[in-house]
């Protein structure tokens, strides 16, 4: 950990290394934990009507009726938006800590720091990415309109939606992704500090492995009912003038509708729909990724 600070300190020059390895490292991690993210998205979109019953019977039934490859649609968008959104974030957050502590060399590391540091991160880059984000939601949901492959997603949206159909969600986007990244490299970073620092677990992959499923259930439970919002808005289509609409689909005007409609007619809990998956996904999904981060930036 003091080496973090220490690169921190050197002075106002940008390190591109956490460019470089956080987007690797997301692709890699996003590529092992996909079908998890699938059955959490196919849980999260299902209203009162069940069809799905758990990560694992979500899993079975879509192998049963769409095939296996059905649990990996959308793993280009989804590999597209980690290059642009893991690059981001993960390098925005050690820069920006680099210029915190260039600008106040004299104060130590805090977690309120590393907190601001993260949420702006984790805010700009998933804003920056929510077109790929979005074709990946709705290659996942299993829409009512047959996909093809990314870029025929991307122009169906774009000439049905318009342009302002890509940034739909992009509110609860960016609100998720700064509490997870809020509470997911704060956690991480604080976590291996103390571990070392108390001599709990020898630093190494072992500290590096403690710390990154920690990471993960805290930024899961903190995000989780912002992801379930998030993926309802989405999933839902508001065609352009002279589109065809189905009727029967609620089109939420806002996040804070869509919570309370779901409150409302699926109770609290709804919001926790998918919690498993979602942290089965991403407790793998920062193990991956913090031991690939840190080996990728030890072989740069």
């Amino acid at each position: 950990m003091s080496g973090l600070k220490s690169e921190a300190k050197r002075g106002m020059g940008i390190d591109i290394r956490p460019y470089v390895c956080g987007g690797l490292a997301a692709m890699v991690a996003e590529s092992f934990t996909f079908p998890m993210d699938t059955a959490k998205t196919r849980l999260q979109i299902q209203g009162t009507s069940v069809q799905y019953k758990g990560a694992f019977h979500t899993i079975r039934t879509v192998i049963s009726e769409e095939g296996i490859l059905a649990l990996y649609k959308g793993l280009s968008p989804a590999l597209l938006r980690q290059a642009v959104y893991g690059t981001i974030k993960f390098g925005m957050y050690y820069t920006a800590k680099d210029v915190y502590f260039a600008l106040y060399p004299n104060n130590p590391e805090s977690n309120i720091v590393n907190l601001c540091c993260a949420i702006f991160a984790g805010s700009v880059s998933s804003a920056i990415a929510n077109p790929t984000d979005l074709v990946k939601v709705r290659m996942q949901a299993k829409s009512l309109e047959t996909y093809g492959n990314l870029l025929s997603v991307f122009v169906d949206i774009k000439r049905k939606e318009g342009v302002a159909g890509l940034w739909r969600g992009v509110c609860p986007t960016a609100q998720r992704s700064g509490l997870v990244a809020g509470v997911q490299l704060p956690v991480y970073d604080w976590t291996r500090l103390q571990l070392a620092r108390r001599a709990i677990v020898p630093e190494g992959a072992c500290c590096n492995l403690t710390a990154s499923l920690l990471a993960g259930l805290s930024a899961c439970a903190a995000s989780n009912p912002v992801d379930v919002i998030r993926t309802r808005l989405m999933v839902q289509r508001k065609f352009l003038k002279g589109g065809k609409h189905n009727p029967g689909n609620k089109i939420y005007t806002s996040s804070f509708e869509c919570c309370v409609s779901t409150v409302r007619s699926e109770g609290f809990a709804a919001l926790y729909k998918g919690f498993l998956p979602s942290f089965g996904r991403m407790g793998p999904w920062n193990v991956v990724f913090f031991l690939v981060y840190e080996k990728l930036k030890f072989v740069f």
